[in-house]
């Protein structure tokens, strides 16, 4: 597969045409940033480790009927994906209070929710990635009311999937935040990345933080944490 011109450079990652039109090659980089980019920085290692925890439950979830863009690891950094046009909709999904919502809503961390909420945000940097509702998202066009209801209902979907399968290795799915995309002929599949850049990790009995929490709130440890979520998920 031959890696081409540059389409697209994000906060954590660069994305390249290949040869062939409906597929492109993710590669994770290294810098960090929170805050929408107002504070930056590097981890060391964490391309690598996004990317393959991210492959590693991109694969979990394909087994549990949810479809997604990947479509092979390529090497440490790079995944070979299908080419979406990504819906500008961030969906976040929490299960326990904490970092905004907590801050928002004046409640302490920790609150486990008899159910999860979801949240949707319009993803667009200039205007700080502002909280939507699905009427807004609907008014301003950013998705049409099936391709919500889509969403909603892979996102639910996920965060089951998720949840079970990472209680299994000690760690509890707090919150997190996913991406879809639309494939040329319509479909909806789930995007971006599941990684501690885009989830909250915490220890299932210390409820230590095993996220970029560690980085946006400057606890230390940040690599650390990453690889430890790595040895846990991945057995290395």
């Amino acid at each position: 597969m031959e890696k081409r011109e540059l389409l697209y450079e994000g906060k954590a990652k660069k994305v390249y045409a290949t040869e062939y039109d409906g597929l492109c090659i993710v590669s994770y980089k290294d810098d960090a940033t929170a805050f929408n980019g107002a504070k930056r920085g590097t981890i060391m290692g964490k391309g690598v480790i996004n990317n393959r925890l991210t492959n590693r439950l991109m694969r979990l979830l394909v087994e549990n009927d949810i479809p997604t863009h990947y479509v092979a690891a390529l090497n440490e950094r790079e995944t070979l994906v299908k080419k979406v046009s990504i819906v500008p909709l961030e969906v976040i999904i929490r299960n326990i209070s904490a970092g905004s919502f907590a801050k928002r809503y004046g409640v302490e961390e920790g609150i486990v929710f008899e159910q999860p909420t979801i949240e949707f945000s319009y993803k667009n940097d200039d205007l700080g990635d502002p909280l939507i509702n699905s009427y807004h998202a609907l008014a301003l066009k950013l998705a049409t009311q099936q391709e919500i209801d889509t969403i909603k209902s892979y996102a639910f979907k996920v965060n089951e999937v998720l949840k079970s399968f990472l209680l299994g290795h000690g760690i509890e799915l707090v919150d997190f935040k996913l991406e879809f995309g639309r494939l040329p002929d319509g479909t909806i599949v789930l995007a971006d990345e599941i990684s501690p850049d885009t989830c909250r990790f915490w220890d299932v009995n210390t409820h230590e933080k095993l996220d970029k929490d560690r980085f946006r709130r400057d606890l230390g440890g940040v690599e650390d944490a990453y690889q430890e979520v790595m040895r846990r998920l991945m057995g290395d």
